[in-house]
């Protein structure tokens, strides 16, 4: 191991992240601190340092994230049981069943296994978000993560990898698709760099130089726009720049070949007050500077199927130079970063929207593109603080939404029924079978092999004899006992929900 260091986390790096913290509130924090710190005394990582350093780490990331004050003490007590020396009645009785129920579904959730089955990778992203319910659970789940990640170094070569894979496969995709983008890019980022560490580098060697000429660019020529918009009435903006992420880059690289032909590397981003200065914006730009054909997309009138909305034009400079511009509304860029779920209106009573973002995100995982768009072509030019920048969505499931009774209720529905039609089930080593509600033993063996279903005997339901018509439920163990002389009954029809299932059965019987 390597040699001991001290830690001594200050509190206030977490609360000071917090807007409008109450002294309730604060005092749950403090008292959460306090418990995991003297739960994981005496413990250390391979880094090192103290135990507590990661669970700190990881509440800090949720602070920044704009969780709530039980969803940052759950991540400071995420590990207290697992890891540490606390117990599950100690935890309800110090914090509640809330505060417990996130500490347990983080637990289960890490003791998930990922074997890198092709065929139950998409089973096992949905289950991450069908079992924890409450999506509290999988935020949590993935600031842990990500501060294992940036610590990674310390482990053995092996797992470094394994846990890498697990993260580009798994980890990174759901952040993505829950709209936390930059979770996103870090976890891509730091797994790109052990799987593949020679890569980037070069990588990272060609972004270094690329951005470096780019943004003196692009600042010589912020300077031109910003003159050209005001001459033309536009004042209501800001700029920024965005770089291409390492790994996103090194994938367009393995399509592109040449460098030189990515345009997208840095962008200039031009943010403004309304959709219709939008479009102003676009034209006068265009009537200055000639654009690239083919390079104008309209994201905003036909958004991408993940929300992402944004005008995007590339130009020639008129001096040798050619720059991808962004153009978008406030409420644009804090989607383009975390996401479709941030349309959510809560707070404003727009609940019709706030009805279809569920429906939305119901379908997220199911692979069905599902978009309402907002006609509400006014936007609110407001600017956030780092931890205000967060989704509607989220901040409700971060608590921030309690006091709204009919936004509480949309958020309930969000928590508990993202899979009503699914059900995800266990093999003895791990693996997730992902399944039609009600389906039996039958059709979890046949999902299996149909090789197993055929010579099906018996079933063990989390260690337990079953019957053969039980209905599974979510995270059931399933084990399928098989003799060599057991083959289908007819009966079997009547007990099964796949189609799979009553195909080989059918076949076995040799019924038409």
């Amino acid at each position: 191991m390597t040699k001991r260091k001290d830690f001594n986390g200050n509190i206030n790096e977490i609360l000071e992240k917090i807007s409008d913290l109450k002294t309730d509130d604060k005092n749950l924090i403090i008292k959460a601190y306090d418990f995991a710190k003297k739960s994981h005394e005496g413990q250390y990582r391979e880094s090192g340092n103290p135990y507590f350093f990661h669970v700190f780490e990881t509440a800090k990331i949720l602070a920044e994230l704009g969780m709530g004050p039980r969803v940052i003490s759950a991540g400071l007590l995420h590990d207290v049981v697992e890891d540490g020396k606390a117990t599950e009645e100690e935890i309800i009785n110090e914090f509640g069943k809330e505060i417990f129920y996130l500490v347990e579904g983080v637990t289960k959730l890490g003791k998930l296994k990922y074997r890198g089955m092709k065929r139950h990778t998409e089973s096992l992203r949905k289950f991450f978000i069908a079992t924890s319910r409450d999506i509290r659970v999988l935020i949590i789940r993935l600031a842990d993560r990500l501060h294992n990640m940036r610590t990674l170094q310390y482990l053995p070569e092996e797992k470094q990898i394994r846990k890498s894979n697990e993260v580009l496969e798994i980890f990174a995709p759901l952040a993505y698709r829950l709209g936390m983008r930059i979770l996103h890019r870090e976890l891509e980022d730091l797994a790109f760099s052990f799987i593949n560490p020679k890569e980037f580098k070069n990588t990272e060697a060609i972004l270094k130089q690329k951005k470096k000429n780019d943004l003196r660019f692009l600042e010589k020529f912020d300077r031109n726009l910003k003159r050209t918009l005001a001459e033309n009435g536009i004042r209501k903006i800001r700029t920024d720049y965005r770089v291409k992420s390492i790994y996103s880059l090194y994938k367009k690289l393995q399509r592109k070949k040449d460098v030189e032909t990515i345009y997208d590397i840095t962008a200039l981003r031009i943010i403004t007050d309304t959709v219709d200065n939008c479009y102003r914006i676009l034209g006068i730009i265009h009537s200055k500077w000639k654009p690239l054909p083919g390079r104008l997309k309209d994201y905003i009138a036909l958004p991408k199927p993940n929300g992402y909305q944004s005008l995007h034009t590339t130009i020639f400079t008129g001096d040798g130079g050619i720059i991808e511009i962004q153009i978008r509304t406030e409420k644009m860029h804090d989607e383009a970063e975390l996401g479709v779920a941030s349309h959510l209106g809560y707070k404003s009573g727009n609940q019709k929207e706030a009805l279809s973002q569920i429906e939305w995100m119901k379908k997220l995982l199911s692979g069905i593109n599902y978009l309402q768009k907002n006609t509400n072509g006014e936007e609110k030019n407001k600017r956030k603080t780092d931890n205000q920048n967060t989704p509607e969505w989220i901040k409700c499931l971060g608590e921030e939404c309690k006091d709204d009774k009919e936004g509480e209720k949309l958020i309930d529905e969000l928590k508990t029924d993202f899979f009503e039609h699914r059900v995800f089930a266990f093999t003895p080593n791990g693996d997730v079978i992902d399944l039609p509600s009600e389906s039996s033993p039958i059709d979890f063996a046949y999902s299996v092999h149909s090789d197993i279903g055929n010579h099906m005997s018996g079933a063990k339901i989390n260690g337990k004899l079953a019957s053969l018509d039980t209905k599974l439920k979510n995270g059931d163990v399933v084990e399928i006992i098989t003799k060599r002389n057991s083959k289908p009954t007819r009966k079997w029809l009547d007990m099964i929900k796949t189609s799979e299932a009553r195909r080989s059965i059918k076949s076995s019987l040799k019924i038409t």
